[in-house]
């Protein structure tokens, strides 16, 4: 079961398949192939940089690059789970591929965090939603080139509703492998759906991750490693041992995909 749970939400983490909500949005995709990528690696190299905001109240990860001279600006959102470090080989290669002419800014959900800052407050799908709107409004309103969004998985339905609510603001969205409605053939959705309707078992099974997380880190990484991470980067095992194995980000990640199907159904 736990296997099924994690499985269903990072297989696909790394996988560059993407759905547009518009037609045009294959112009700019077409025009940055054409771009030379022997000049993107040599001079516009960077390493995305950390840090820690307020917003609406919430603390937020985010994970940024920025541009000297940005033509527009890439707002990456999250599957489920919201660690935006999990993603941090495909924000920078995504930097770089763009030729260093946009900011790239990764925003996490709310308490998906390395630290328990909402004091094990859950929060839904809705909440995750307002959260990037507000995102948007506070930190990206002095922006003065277009802004992109781009979800995975559930983070493409978070996109399609934050370009409805800050339309002036956002200009395209794309979806990598979005998650927009339900499979009712799918076993891995049912099986989650059974664990995060029940409160008990949703707890028992964030106490089972969190129990792992108290191993030594090289513990922990072995076993990450060898079980729902055997085809991860480092940088993703590092990840889930930092972040995921944590009570409150693994029983906030349930409680999501419990409003996801509600949500979407």
């Amino acid at each position: 079961m736990l296997l099924h749970l994690l499985s269903y939400y990072t297989s696909s983490l790394y996988r560059p398949t993407s759905s547009l909500s518009r037609p045009s949005h294959f112009r700019l995709i077409s025009a940055r192939r054409e771009m030379s990528l022997e000049n993107s690696h040599l001079n516009v190299q960077r390493t995305l940089a950390f840090r820690l905001c307020t917003v609406s109240s919430y603390k937020t990860e985010l994970l940024e690059i920025c541009s000297d001279d940005p033509k527009l600006h890439v707002l990456f959102i999250p599957g489920n789970p919201g660690i935006v470090s999990f993603y941090k080989d495909f924000l920078e290669s995504l930097y770089e591929f763009l030729g260093g002419s946009a900011s790239v800014t990764a925003i996490g959900h709310i308490s998906h965090t390395k630290k328990n800052w909402e004091h094990g407050r859950l929060f839904s799908l809705q909440q995750q939603i307002d959260h990037k709107v507000d995102f948007i409004e506070q930190e990206l309103k002095n922006t003065g080139v277009p802004i992109v969004l781009v979800g995975h998985s559930i983070g493409s339905y978070i996109s399609i509703e934050t370009l409805r609510k800050t339309p002036e603001k956002v200009k395209y969205c794309i979806g990598l492998y979005p998650f927009l409605m339900l499979n009712p053939l799918s076993e891995k959705q049912t099986d989650i759906k059974k664990v995060a309707e029940s409160s008990i078992l949703s707890a028992l099974l964030s106490f089972s991750m969190a129990s792992v997380g108290l191993l030594p880190r090289c513990a922990s990484r072995i076993i990450v490693s060898n079980s729902i991470g055997k085809s991860w980067s480092a940088t993703a095992v590092d990840a889930a041992c930092s972040h995921l194995l944590r009570y409150h980000t693994f029983r906030n990640m349930i409680f999501m995909a419990l409003t996801e199907f509600r949500k979407v159904q």
